[in-house]
């Protein structure tokens, strides 16, 4: 994925955050925050979507973040339907523009599958300055896990399977309606992606390429 992965540890309000950053080749444009799936379906930084979407990120010459969530490898706490695990990325965020301060100084992107878009929305929209140039969420689970108002830019990129089948297709499109963002949906995709990766590392890369580094 990287010429280089360092694993970190950030501190969250429930104790350790357990966090993988991949780092590009040369001198960085740019950095991403990557969340993963459900803690209590398997979810973890080494999903084939997060890391899909890492792999582009590191290829376009960003850092990506991918932490564990809370109760996931060596990251401490419970799972808590996206409020503490919102309140820890709050966390993470500050910490990482501590140690890294160039790096988070630059453009940035925040990207989400499954669970891990309710966490990026609503930390999103927790998020007063320095917000992410590019956001990105893949097999929208956002409307499931809502603790506060979600307000998304215009320029959201939501990705869905046609065929998924733990967010159906009529649900996120009525997320999108909601929040009147467009949609691209991957003919045959599930909610994995199984088979249709290359097509959504294609349509990342494409958003990507549209941000201003």
């Amino acid at each position: 994925m990287s010429s280089r992965t360092e694993l970190s540890i950030f501190a969250g309000l429930a104790g350790d955050i357990d966090c993988a950053i991949d780092w590009p080749e040369h001198t960085p444009r740019g950095w991403a925050l990557v969340l993963h799936p459900h803690p209590l379906h398997g979810g973890a930084r080494d999903n084939k979507v997060v890391t899909t979407i890492a792999r582009a990120c590191v290829q376009h010459g960003l850092v990506a973040l991918r932490p564990n969530f809370r109760g996931v490898g060596g990251s401490n706490g419970e799972f808590d339907k996206a409020i503490g695990e919102t309140a820890d990325m709050h966390a993470l965020l500050e910490q990482f523009a501590q140690r890294h301060p160039d790096i988070a100084a630059l453009p940035w992107v925040l990207g989400g599958f499954s669970f891990g878009t309710a966490v990026a929305a609503q930390l999103y929209s927790g998020l007063s300055d320095h917000r992410p140039d590019a956001v990105i969420l893949t097999g929208t689970a956002a409307q499931r896990f809502t603790f506060r108002d979600i307000a998304l830019p215009d320029h959201t990129l939501l990705v869905h399977g046609e065929t998924d089948d733990v967010v159906p297709l009529n649900e996120a499109m009525e997320f999108a309606r909601a929040h009147e963002l467009p949609m691209v949906v991957i003919p045959d995709a599930s909610h994995f992606f199984h088979g249709k990766l290359l097509t959504l590392r294609g349509l990342v890369q494409q958003r990507l390429a549209a941000m201003t580094l």
